[in-house]
């Protein structure tokens, strides 16, 4: 039986793993062609079906160039700069054609002149992920701040029906000896189970008329 189409962002507002706020955030972003990490420790989490809804709002005329490793040693990387995104399923040493480690990862982030950025990978928060980027896989802290917003998802329940909430988004503005620096714009409350807006972003909406909260009607649904 074929597969049914990839949640977007409405459909994950309505499951609960995001509020209103985080899919309009991330929808302005992807219309400003901001770059975004996604995160989370498990499989399965949601990281790449995130990144998809998010992509589905930017500009009609930005292209998508997906990153597979290649026989010739190429990776995907068109070699004219065009705005559209680089999308890398995972930054991760598992092997497969398109997960990429080390020297690979390096030549993704010194392409970003002239391209967007859309990944993700396994750590326990924004901070530990950008350990990974850094520390673990040798990407300057200059290129590593292309990262414009990352998205920390946590998984709870049992296995067989999974509960997806996204515990922070938080604006990059640079990143200094590995260490990102920014604000956090939501995070979850698990105890009541409840997303709550922490602070407005100073990048991400600043390209658009009404900011980042200009598509929340979108996004709004009825009890």
């Amino acid at each position: 039986m074929a597969a049914g189409p990839s949640p977007g962002l409405l459909d994950l507002v309505r499951n609960g793993t995001m509020s209103p706020e985080i899919a309009s955030t991330l929808a302005v972003a992807a219309s400003e062609r901001r770059s975004i990490l996604a995160i989370a420790v498990p499989r399965l989490a949601g990281k790449t079906t995130v990144l998809n809804a998010a992509l589905a709002y930017r500009r009609k005329r930005t292209p998508i160039h997906t990153l597979e490793r290649r026989s010739d040693g190429g990776l995907g990387i068109p070699g004219k700069a065009d705005g559209g995104y680089l999308f890398l399923s995972e930054i991760s040493d598992a092997g497969f054609t398109d997960y990429f480690w080390g020297d690979e990862v390096q030549r993704v982030f010194a392409a970003l002149d002239g391209f967007s950025l859309a990944t993700a990978l396994h750590a326990p928060g924004v901070d530990a992920a950008f350990e990974v980027i850094c520390a673990w896989n040798g990407v300057p802290d200059e290129q590593a701040a292309r990262i414009d917003v990352a998205v920390y998802i946590e998984v709870s329940g049992p296995m067989r029906r999974p509960v997806r909430r996204i515990a922070e988004v938080r604006e990059i503005e640079a990143v200094r000896r590995g260490r990102p620096q920014g604000r956090s714009l939501h995070r979850w409350l698990p105890d009541v189970d409840q997303f709550e807006v922490v602070a407005a972003p100073v990048l991400i909406g600043s390209d658009t008329a009404g900011g980042a909260m200009s598509r929340l009607p979108e996004f709004s649904i009825e009890d």
